[in-house]
């Protein structure tokens, strides 16, 4: 990994919002998905979560662009255990919903730690996700459509919560406040792409990343990444 390559890295690492996420409840079209995740990279969240009971969660990767290296996404198979989840760290649940005690997302204090809630794109929320939620947020809109495609909406939200936290000084921080154990495989992973594929097949521990961006072995590490198995 060059000097270049391990500073971009770093960088990224020290902008991302740990208290920041995504929660798409059964969210099912691949490139719907990867657009979320794709979005919420760009805006420094680190983690999203999915309720996605029994299946494989798919995305597309032309859609993703790469995304889904960066961003750790976890499964639930209820949307119980996913706010349970949540909520034990602290986070506001939103959820985009229509109702009468719905606000404009705008008027949300972001800042806080935060989770937004995507429905299913036909149906939208349900009503268990919805009795689960802290706070039913709306886009407005003046034309005859009422709704937007899930990951449009989605990036609205996340944009604003960008824009608030950077004014809050959020994204100025020198270190991460990602754990130790995220920032080395984050490093490894990205920085030695080809190397992280052979310790993932060979069930290797990933090495120590130095200051400097060079991987700290012993001898009987490499001679294993090395060996022919």
């Amino acid at each position: 990994m060059n000097p270049q390559r391990y500073a971009r890295i770093c960088e990224m690492l020290a902008r991302r919002q740990p208290d920041l996420t995504v929660c798409m409840e059964q969210v099912h079209k691949p490139h719907n998905v990867s657009a979320i995740i794709r979005t919420a990279d760009a805006v420094g969240v680190q983690e999203v979560h999915a309720v996605w009971p029994g299946h494989k969660l798919r995305t597309t990767v032309s859609t993703a662009a790469g995304s889904n290296s960066w961003v750790d996404v976890k499964t639930h198979r209820t949307i119980q255990n996913a706010v349970t989840t949540l909520k034990a760290r602290g986070m506001q649940i939103l959820a985009t919903h229509l109702s009468d005690s719905a606000v404009d997302f705008r008027e949300i204090d972001y800042t806080r730690p935060t989770c937004i809630l995507m429905g299913q794109e036909k149906t939208g929320i349900t009503q268990e996700a919805l009795a689960l939620a802290d706070q039913d947020i709306i886009i407005p809109m003046t034309g005859m459509v009422q709704s937007l495609n899930v990951s449009v909406a989605s990036a609205l939200i996340l944009y604003e919560a960008q824009r608030q936290r950077q004014n809050a000084g959020m994204y100025a921080r020198e270190n991460s406040m990602l754990p130790d154990s995220v920032q080395q495989r984050l490093l490894f992973e990205g920085g030695y792409p080809v190397l992280a594929k052979v310790a993932k097949r060979k069930g290797l521990p990933y090495p120590l990343i130095n200051h400097a961006g060079e991987i700290e072995a012993e001898a009987s590490w490499w001679a294993r990444m090395q060996s022919a198995e």
